[in-house]
């Protein structure tokens, strides 16, 4: 195998055939029929309780309005979903492409050139089962690691917490939520997924004597999967609890509730992807309680000013231009 030939440039000449089916996504019936079905176990097991209304509050439902509450449904926040999502999804292809063509396998070659240059070439591992989930386990910290760092600075740093508070605007979670960004925001993280993607698979492409393209493939079909479920579950209304011990490794969804909460105890918390075990080592992992309010937006005091869709896409350069204005009048006080 050629040094620098990674799984991922060896997929990258026929990458929108091949991978376009393992790419994650949530709106699908397998995901959407998953998330009813454990919804409807809730129901049964906790007799009508467990689903959040509009206002972030317990209450007992009929199995109807528990799965598909009409306040949650037809609230404008969830109407505006429907804008974002589909305006995002109409500029994906002009980003999605040039990343997929250019981040990631240009990441995995430089990983293979630095390795091959600090430690000549590879050992020339033979892959087996073991070697392919320690890939996939790799992988999946390195992703989690890189949205959580993004994640944090989106919460940290005022210019880009102006494109994030588009997803935070949102007043009710529907699984359409997760798709709830702003159009700049997306290429943001799907750079941070290619970094990862790029780093493991330079790493492993490097170990190994054989080609690890399928082990590849396994892996973008294996978070497909995961990434599909949980984004649609920690963007549903119902909560759904792991054991606190298991919390400690794993993202529940309910722990994505109290993210989108408002409450200032909530703020800053629970910024990793699927994993615990960043937000624990940097502080910001909050474990609720069980039925914890969980109130959802950005507030009463600047709700309003994000509630349409056009409020919400133009949000950001508002929100620039104020603090533009706020730098130039503060540099004409300071010489005056």
């Amino acid at each position: 195998m050629d040094s620098t030939a990674g799984p991922l440039n060896q997929l990258i000449s026929d990458a929108l055939v091949v991978i376009a089916p393992h790419v994650p996504r949530d709106l699908t019936w397998p995901i959407l029929l998953l998330t009813a079905g454990l919804a409807t176990t809730i129901w049964l097991l906790r007799k009508g309780v467990g689903a959040k209304g509009a206002d972030g509050r317990i209450r007992r439902m009929p199995l109807r309005q528990f799965l598909l509450p009409a306040e949650i449904y037809t609230h404008v926040s969830a109407r505006v979903d429907v804008g974002l999502y589909v305006f995002e999804r109409l500029l994906r292809p002009l980003w999605v492409t040039t990343l997929l063509v250019g981040v990631a396998p240009g990441t995995e070659a430089l990983v293979m050139d630095a390795l091959n240059a600090l430690l000549d070439s590879g050992p020339g591992l033979q892959s087996h089962y073991g070697w392919m989930l320690l890939y996939s386990l790799v992988t999946l910290l390195l992703y989690d690691l890189l949205f959580f760092l993004i994640h944090y600075a989106e919460h940290k740093i005022p210019v880009l917490w102006a494109i994030h508070k588009v997803h935070h605007s949102a007043e009710v979670l529907t699984p359409l939520t997760r798709y709830r960004e702003h159009f700049l925001e997306g290429p943001i993280y799907a750079i941070g997924a290619a970094l990862s993607f790029g780093i493991a698979a330079g790493l492993f492409g490097w170990l190994f004597s054989d080609s690890i393209a399928q082990a590849t493939l396994f892996n973008i079909g294996f978070f497909a999967l995961l990434f599909g479920f949980n984004g649609s579950f920690r963007h549903y209304h119902v909560a759904f609890h792991y054991p606190r011990w298991l919390s400690k490794w794993l993202h529940s969804p309910v722990m994505h509730h109290t993210h989108h909460s408002y409450l200032e105890h909530h703020w800053d918390t629970n910024l990793a992807a699927v994993t615990s075990i960043w937000d624990r080592a940097f502080g910001t992992l909050y474990i609720p309680e069980r039925d914890e309010y969980t109130p959802w937006g950005l507030g009463p005091a600047s709700q309003g000013e994000y509630r349409s869709f056009w409020q919400n896409v133009s949000g950001p350069f508002r929100d620039w231009s104020a603090m533009i204005k706020r730098k130039a009048s503060s540099s004409a006080g300071l010489h005056e």
